[in-house]
């Protein structure tokens, strides 16, 4: 079989998924039809807005259907009658077993961490924050339980130290989407050799896991290190992002967001959230062992600011703190 013979489904939604979407069409693969969520309002003004799957589907005249159940009947029997010999998955819900059973050649989906590591809503996000320096994606076929299915293919992608969350999404949908393209070749050429993650997992290493995160996640706590804290930051820009709260006197103003920050290694006798600034150029937070200097941040109803320029239009009095 080659690769025009094999009719693919692709299953995704957001932009991550429209790279692998694209290395396939732009290969003159055989999509049979795509499956994204449906439309839904968006913004202020509650405009329909279409998935980024969506746009890319309509783009290129590709078969479409947007299910609001995955166990519906009238879905069921159209994704039958694309007659796919494989289904592809990268970002998107969670498929019943009807569903990613139904191809004679399975259902494979790519995940952005280095199974068995980081399985969950959210690989991208807890890599940066725990401070780790290399994470991948991993190709595997889907089964009961989410992310433990047989693994195909890993590829490893370095974090560096000043690399957020947004920096290492676009290195790993970049990297994802060629490995989704060798992955269909293993399988057109019948050269599979799908390992299960228990033996990936020999040393049996502790677990990390990458649970959905929600705006309570998010809040900084300066009792921490500013490592921690600054990872912490990275981890969550440019979204969902960061935020603590400030005090100024009795008046509390939430949330403030921080999009990046330095560590500044040194010492203080301040009880943690003391803000120091020279209210022009510098906006120093003290955590467990030094300072975060904050270089963006967003105030409530504002928009995202460099530090110099939010200190041109807002000052800090001297009983102003974050907690």
């Amino acid at each position: 079989m080659d690769k025009k013979n094999l009719k693919i489904v692709f299953m995704g939604t957001p932009d991550f998924a429209v790279e692998s979407l694209r290395i396939l069409v732009e290969n003159e693969y055989n999509i049979a039809g795509v499956v994204t969520m449906p439309d839904k309002p968006a913004g202020r003004g509650h405009k329909i807005q279409y998935s980024a799957v969506k746009k890319y589907a309509l783009e290129h005249n590709l078969p479409l259907l947007q299910p609001e159940k995955l166990k519906d009947e009238s879905f069921i029997a159209s994704l039958k009658s694309w007659n796919a010999d494989l289904q592809i998955v990268v970002a998107f819900r969670m498929l019943p077993e009807v569903v990613w059973n139904m191809p004679p050649k399975g259902t494979f989906n790519l995940h952005a961490s280095l199974l068995p590591q980081y399985r969950g809503a959210a690989p991208i996000n807890w890599a940066v924050i725990n401070g780790d320096t290399e994470t991948g994606v991993t190709t595997f076929f889907l089964t009961h339980e989410i992310d433990t299915g047989k693994i195909i293919q890993q590829e490893k992608v370095s974090i560096t130290e000043t690399d957020n969350a947004g920096i290492i999404h676009d290195k790993l949908m970049n990297t994802g989407a060629k490995l989704v393209k060798r992955t269909v070749d293993l399988i057109i050429e019948d050269k599979v050799e799908a390992i299960s993650q228990e033996q990936l997992d020999k040393d049996g290493a502790i677990l990390k896991p990458a649970p959905k995160i929600f705006k309570e996640t998010c809040r900084i706590d300066w009792k921490q290190s500013a490592k921690t804290i600054y990872n912490f930051v990275r981890g969550l820009a440019p979204y969902p992002t960061a935020w603590t709260t400030l005090k100024i006197g009795e008046e509390t103003i939430q949330p403030v967001k921080i999009y990046s920050a330095e560590i500044i290694e040194k010492s203080h006798s301040f009880s943690t959230g003391y803000i120091e600034t020279d209210n022009k150029t510098y906006l120093n937070i003290a955590c467990a062992d030094g300072y975060l200097s904050i270089n963006e941040m967003q105030l409530p109803g504002k928009k995202a600011m460099k530090t110099d320029e939010l200190l041109r239009g807002f000052k800090f009095s001297d009983n102003s703190i974050f907690e």
